[in-house]
């Protein structure tokens, strides 16, 4: 049963990136309709190019054993999900209360939006914090 999903990321090192990228890749190859809000951390690490990269030696461990699997990359799994039709997307004033022009980020997300519209779209949605 398709539907809509929405994953709420405030921070995408290794570990939450991957457990987003997955499930997006996973839900938007099933059939559902697939957002990915970012917020503070999680938004300046996508802006930099550092989504999904590890932090710490128990990230950079987990990597390395995920390559050895072949399994993609968070970045990559995002960017497969978002061919399958997964939306990259922020709340307006958290992009410029990271300091950031929401008009400067597009193509690096796919819309940027008032609260009350994002709020709107949750509506009768699955929804995961990571």
């Amino acid at each position: 049963m398709a539907g809509r999903v929405f994953f709420f990321l405030q921070h995408a090192t290794y570990e939450p990136a991957f457990q987003a990228a997955s499930m997006g890749i996973t839900a938007a190859a099933m059939g559902d309709e697939v957002y990915v809000v970012f917020a503070f951390d999680a938004l300046r690490q996508l802006v930099s190019g550092a989504f999904g990269l590890p932090k710490g030696e128990q990230e950079q461990a987990e990597l390395a054993r995920a390559e050895g699997l072949g399994v993609p990359s968070p970045a990559r799994m995002l960017e497969e999900a978002r061919q399958l039709g997964a939306k990259l997307i922020a709340c307006d004033t958290t992009v410029r209360i990271c300091g950031l022009v929401p008009e400067e980020l597009k193509g690096t997300l796919d819309e940027v939006m008032g609260l009350a519209s994002l709020w709107r779209l949750t509506q009768g949605a699955r929804t995961l914090a990571l």
